[in-house]
């Protein structure tokens, strides 16, 4: 099997895609045990988070250099671009979420509560809007 880098870039924003969401719901199950230390929310909570939102903006990036190589071919459409962009902005939303979301470790309180929830609730709302776009996007 050959992978030229058209499917290469897709394969790779999958790929990172899917392991981010994995890393989510580890972060949210470890989540839901509730009682944990501060050491222990960084190490199964925070940390998984982050590396989730990592693998969310790489997946975007792919994304959005395989979509502007297709544009320069002129194959690409100008929704299947925007709905990438809309997707990579809710993943830069998710990471300021993750970043405010931060337990110091002197006194257990979250960095930025207010940013934490307002960031995670536009990240959800832009995924949300690119995922209702992709019902009128052309395959």
């Amino acid at each position: 099997m050959v992978v030229n880098g058209t499917d290469a870039a897709r394969l790779g924003s999958a790929v990172a895609l899917f392991v981010g969401t994995l890393y989510f719901g580890g972060s949210l199950l470890a989540a839901l045990i509730g009682d944990l230390t501060t050491a222990q929310e960084h190490r199964l909570v925070w940390s998984p988070e982050v590396i989730g939102c990592v693998l969310f903006l790489v997946s975007g990036h792919l994304a959005l250099v395989q979509l502007r190589r297709e544009r320069r071919r002129g194959s690409g459409t100008g929704l299947g671009w925007w709905i990438a962009v809309v997707n990579q902005v809710g993943s830069a939303l998710f990471m300021a979420a993750a970043i405010a979301a931060f337990v110091r470790p002197t006194t257990g309180d979250e960095l930025a509560v207010g940013i934490a929830n307002w960031s995670t609730f536009a990240g959800a709302a832009c995924f949300a809007v690119a995922g209702v776009m992709q019902e009128f996007a052309q395959p």
